[in-house]
C-alpha cells in the first residue's frame, strides 16, 4: 500500500502551449507498470481551457467544482457541472475548460500507451470557445 499525502506533490501551471488562460495542475497518481492509469486534479480559471487534443486510450473527467465546457470535434459545446462524468473515447479530438465567467475543477484519469497519455494539437480559438 502507498499513501500520497495531500500537499506532498507540488502544483504546476498548465503550460501555455497546451492551455489558454490560467490553469493549475495537481498530480494525484501515476501507476507503476504494469498498471497504466494516471490521475490529475485540474483547476481552470474563468475562460481557461485546454488546446484540442486526443488520448490514445481515452480519458475520463469527473467534474468536482464550478461550471465548465467540453466539446468534441464537430460536436456542440456541452456545459459540465459538479458530479458530471465525461468520457472521451480513444483518439477523439476534444477540448475542455471553464465557463467564461466561472472556474471549473475536474479530476482527469487516463491511461498511458507506450508512456504517452495525450497528443496535443492546435489551440482552441476564441471563436470556437465562444460558439
Amino acid at each position: 500500500m502507498e499513501i500520497k499525502r495531500s500537499g506532498s506533490q507540488p502544483s504546476g501551471k498548465g503550460p501555455a502551449h497546451y492551455f489558454s488562460g490560467t490553469v493549475r495542475i495537481d498530480p494525484l497518481f501515476q501507476a507503476d507498470a504494469p498498471a497504466r492509469a494516471v490521475g490529475t486534479h485540474v483547476t481552470f480559471e474563468p475562460g481557461a481551457r485546454t488546446a484540442w487534443h486526443t488520448h490514445p486510450l481515452g480519458q475520463t473527467l469527473i467534474v468536482t467544482a464550478g461550471c465548465g465546457r467540453a466539446q468534441r470535434w464537430d460536436g456542440p459545446i456541452e456545459e459540465i457541472r459538479p458530479g458530471d462524468v465525461v468520457w472521451f473515447p480513444p483518439g477523439e479530438k476534444h477540448w475542455h475548460g471553464a465557463a467564461p465567467t466561472t472556474a471549473m475543477t475536474h479530476i482527469a484519469i487516463q491511461e498511458q500507451l507506450d508512456g504517452k497519455t495525450v497528443d496535443w494539437l492546435e489551440q482552441v480559438s476564441d471563436e470556437q470557445y465562444q460558439a
